[in-house]
């Protein structure tokens, strides 16, 4: 009997460590609490990146909106498509390594990214200051 008790805790621990990254999530507004967008973070010659594949716009709002305030090379590109995540490496059972884009503002910030159970935690950096996001799984 403890032996299955064993075996069992030992392949939960495993499954849970497994649990991937990659997939669509749901961003939530820091202020409303409301659903933002959908990313789709995926893998691509060994780097991750995420794209804005949804928005969730309010009647009257733009629908398709574009990127007015990027000052890269997403400038004046379509927002739902864009990819806000980028060049992120593999570090153990996280993402790092790479940058996130705030297509409101156009701010760029070092980017972390790792699972909390169900919930993804998208932390971004500027210097040392730091704001930490839970992204929730696309159903």
């Amino acid at each position: 009997m403890r032996t299955l008790v064993f075996i069992s805790l030992l392949l939960s621990s495993t499954l849970s460590q497994a649990q991937s990254i990659t997939g669509q999530w749901v961003t939530i507004d820091d202020n409303t609490g409301k659903k933002r967008s959908v990313v789709e973070i995926y893998e691509s010659e060994g780097k991750y990146f995420g794209k804005i594949v949804k928005l969730f716009r309010e009647p009257g709002e733009e629908q398709d909106p574009v990127c007015d305030e990027c000052e890269d090379y997403r400038k004046g590109k379509k927002i739902i498509g864009m990819n806000i995540i980028t060049d992120m490496e593999k570090e153990g059972s996280e993402l790092d390594g790479g940058e996130i884009m705030d297509p409101e503002n156009g701010n760029i910030y070092k980017c972390k990214i790792w699972r909390e159970d169900d919930e993804l935690k998208v932390r971004g950096y500027l210097y040392f200051l730091y704001r930490t996001q839970t992204w929730l799984p696309q159903e």
